[in-house]
């Protein structure tokens, strides 16, 4: 386990006690599904993660719920570690950041298997956190998004069926994994993507403004900003794309490697 991330497995509740069954169990050649819950403090995310335990348990089908304490890279770590074809694997943190939550959807991507976002509403940010960047359905990585308030019940049949009835995402370039080659690739994503970074700069610095178009020598892919952004946020998405590439690294995308660093900053600046 990784130190500081707690993982508690549940068991309890038959498949047939939740609303809107229909029958059946998943597979056994199918991954079971991931829930990632998001949401301020004080908005009830752990009561609904153990509400969701208790509906979604079963014998045979332990529910592991993957805490974060120990920041987002061991989250993800673990969420990777536990996603297998017997476990759902609930994610219980605010999850606030819309491009770890692009990430969690990469590693649901990769993993073949289904995933939901259940975002509860109320609670206050904390004085030292980050801003929220509340989900939209219209991003794919936030959907299919369920949205609860207060003492509201939990659509149940719905997260089932989102879960349960519907195909995984395929995956992609971006997610599909292979052997790495060489060290060469590495040295080639680190190089691309700061070329990328250094054009953005570069770009606004001339004078480009929120709607244009950014071009960037050797890619067929360009970045519409939506608004200005500043070195820090563009090197924390780096570090991001360039952590999660390594943990899939392929040769066959090293022609793509600026497309689609281009293509994870446009998804996370919507």
């Amino acid at each position: 386990m990784v130190p500081g991330v707690t993982l508690v497995a549940l068991r309890g509740c038959a498949w047939n006690a939740l609303p809107g069954y229909n029958g059946g169990v998943p597979g056994p050649g199918r991954k079971m599904p991931l829930v990632v819950l998001c949401g301020l403090p004080g908005s009830g995310k752990s009561r609904r993660a153990e509400e969701l335990r208790g509906a979604l348990s079963a014998e045979e089908r332990p529910v592991h719920v993957v805490a974060e304490a120990a920041g987002r890279a061991a989250l993800r770590a673990e969420v990777e570690r536990r996603l297998s074809r017997r476990d759902v694997v609930i994610v219980d943190a605010g999850n606030e950041l819309k491009s770890f939550r692009y990430e969690l959807y990469c590693v649901t991507k990769h993993a073949g298997t289904p995933h939901c976002l259940l975002h509860c509403a109320g609670g206050a940010p904390h004085p030292s956190a980050g801003p929220f960047e509340t989900p939209d359905s219209r991003s794919r990585w936030d959907r299919p998004l369920f949205t609860v308030h207060g003492q509201e019940p939990l659509p149940l049949a719905e997260i089932r069926a989102a879960l349960f009835e519907s195909r995984p995402p395929p995956p992609n370039q971006s997610t599909r994994s292979q052997p790495l080659q060489s060290a060469g690739f590495l040295h080639q994503l680190d190089r691309v993507t700061q070329e990328v970074l250094a054009a953005v700069l570069a770009a606004q610095r001339s004078g480009a403004q929120p709607g244009e178009l950014i071009q960037v020598a050797g890619a067929s892919e360009g970045l519409v900003l939506s608004r200005p952004l500043g070195m820090a946020e563009l090197s924390r998405l780096r570090r991001q794309f360039i952590s999660y590439t390594k943990m899939h690294p392929s040769e066959e995308n090293l022609p793509q490697l600026a497309n689609m660093f281009l293509q994870y900053l446009s998804r996370s600046i919507q």
